[in-house]
């Protein structure tokens, strides 16, 4: 207890130091809302582990229809055999989505009139597969195409196929049953030429209804090699609009980043009015297609960058590293993890840093727009970054300082900024944030915003 009370003030100054440190590493605020994957109507998600050349890919299934339906064919670069390919548990994507997602904080002013003390500070602020054993080769001569591997995990077939030519590859998957759309001959031509081979699978509808699961659990598959990229194109056949992409790459580097597009930062650390809390999603939204669109669409989003030992402010909690086996990292210690490193509540301020850095990276995406695949670069950059914005609310007290009363006036000047800045970033109307913002601001303030709107 005596210890407790010798580190307290310690902490506390490291708290306020930390407080008026670099955005990129403290930002004291209080998070109130996130803008996560559900916002978007068709977004598919993909974890990538990666470390050399080995990788672990885990793929969401956001499948609408019968079940019966389902067939994924996905792009790999070697044969695949049993060992190599799990289901995964659907909580674990959700998990890593809210940690990252951009997100809304909230800070307080100070009354002008009082001292600052530190009080007042803290205030603001090698996989595994189950069932089915291992097909022997075959080959389908008049097609070209040969059955490398053959197993069930969990509730899916999986074949693994190599092909001479597309044609004969599109014939066979019909033709065993599986319901791809049309078009697929010309898309899967360039990963044949490349001699990749083809991880499909469909859902045993047996196993399915005996495993009780209402919806189709994410695959999760892992390999070697040098490539470090992510096929899309065969995404784009079903695709009638833009298609949102959201990829949590984790390294025991630094962040990652696409290489045969560009990666730019989401518009970050920007002050917009409050009430913006109310239509965050709706906010979010126009801005992420605002900045698409004055970008040229081809590019890709750099939503979030940190370190999974810490956050700040916490959206959600880091994930364990158990939570963290089962995204697929695989090169956790399991004696000496930093990922149990504790954090302060709130305040995102680990002791050591951890050997899992995610970066969120958000393509929306055509075939016109990105006519490649995605081919990504791991970096040694441990640079922090998030979307964040902020709402910060005025004082509402007595000012009879003139400290208060020049607060006081610089208030519409603040107010105005944060209007300017929110039709910037999202496009809106101007007049109607203003309209909006005089409903929002409170009692104290509310005849200096109203005289300074009449000026415009």
């Amino acid at each position: 207890m005596k210890i407790f009370r010798l580190l307290t003030p310690l902490l506390l100054a490291i708290v306020a130091v930390l407080c008026f440190a670099p955005a990129a590493w403290a930002f004291c605020g209080f998070y109130v809302a996130k803008a996560d994957a559900k916002l978007y109507n068709k977004a598919s998600q993909v974890v990538i582990a990666r470390d050399g050349n080995r990788t672990v890919l885990t793929m969401a299934n956001d499948f609408q229809g019968e079940v019966k339906d389902f067939a994924i064919v996905v792009p790999v670069p070697t044969v695949l055999k049993k060992e190599q390919v799990r289901v995964a548990q659907p909580q674990i994507i959700e998990r890593l989505d809210a940690f990252s997602a951009p997100r809304l904080v909230e800070y307080f002013d100070p009354d002008p009139c009082a001292p600052i003390f530190f009080g007042n500070l803290l205030t603001q602020s090698g996989v595994g597969g189950d069932g089915g054993k291992a097909g022997s080769i075959s080959i389908d001569r008049s097609l070209g195409v040969t059955v490398e591997a053959s197993f069930n995990v969990g509730e899916y077939d999986i074949v693994i196929l190599s092909a001479k030519e597309s044609g004969g590859l599109e014939t066979w998957l019909r033709s065993n049953g599986y319901k791809i759309p049309q078009g697929a001959k010309q898309l899967l031509q360039p990963y044949i030429r490349s001699s990749m081979k083809f991880f499909v699978a469909k859902v045993n509808l047996d196993k399915f209804e005996q495993s009780g699961y209402q919806l189709l659990r994410p695959l999760q598959i892992s390999y070697q090699s040098p490539k470090f990229m992510l096929p899309i194109r065969l995404g784009m056949l079903n695709a009638t609009t833009e298609q949102d992409l959201i990829v949590y790459i984790l390294s025991p580097e630094g962040g990652a980043e696409i290489t045969n597009y560009r990666t730019v930062k989401i518009p970050t650390d920007a002050n917009i009015p409050v009430y913006v809390k109310n239509e965050f999603n709706e906010f979010y939204k126009s801005l992420f297609q605002t900045a698409y669109t004055k970008e040229g669409k081809r590019v890709g989003f750099l939503e979030y960058a940190w370190d999974m030992g810490s956050c700040d402010p916490c959206s959600a909690d880091p994930l364990t590293p158990d939570e963290l086996k089962e995204a697929g990292v695989f090169w956790l210690i399991n004696n000496n993890s930093s990922s149990n490193v504790p954090v302060f509540p709130n305040f995102g301020i680990p002791f050591v840093s951890s050997n899992v850095f995610i970066s969120r990276l958000h393509v929306r995406y055509t075939r016109d727009t990105f006519p490649e695949d995605l081919i990504f670069l791991q970096t040694a950059n441990r640079e922090f970054f998030q979307g964040r914005y902020i709402l910060q609310y005025p004082f509402q007290g007595e000012l009879k300082c003139q400290a208060g009363k020049e607060y006081k006036r610089s208030l519409p000047k603040r107010f105005e900024q944060e209007a300017q800045t929110l039709a910037k970033l999202t496009n809106w109307d101007i007049q109607d944030i203003r309209k909006k913002m005089k409903l929002s601001v409170g009692n104290l303030t509310y005849s200096l915003w109203e005289s300074f709107l009449s000026w415009f």
